[in-house]
């Protein structure tokens, strides 16, 4: 990885380097998942988000994960390895 220093000893990123990271990054409160399409070698990317729970008058309530649909392909699968 190219890397200059500036004066507070900081790496400074070129800007290559930074699009690599912000396309790698973890998104937080997900993770990817995948469900079977309509063969068994079908496999659907999608993003399983975790939400926080709902305060009301009795406590908290629990909200299940929401699934959609992840577009970011293998850029944000932790079992790939990017190289760009």
């Amino acid at each position: 990885m190219n890397q200059l220093t500036n004066l507070t000893s900081q790496p400074v990123l070129s800007d290559h380097d930074r699009e690599a990271q912000d396309l790698t990054r973890i998104l937080p409160a997900s993770r990817k998942v995948y469900i079977e399409g309509s063969t068994p070698d079908v496999r659907v990317p999608m993003r399983e988000i975790s939400l926080t729970d709902t305060p009301t008058g009795l406590g908290d309530e629990k909200n299940p994960p929401v699934l959609v649909y992840d577009t970011s392909g293998a850029y944000t699968d932790p079992d790939v390895a990017i190289d760009l």
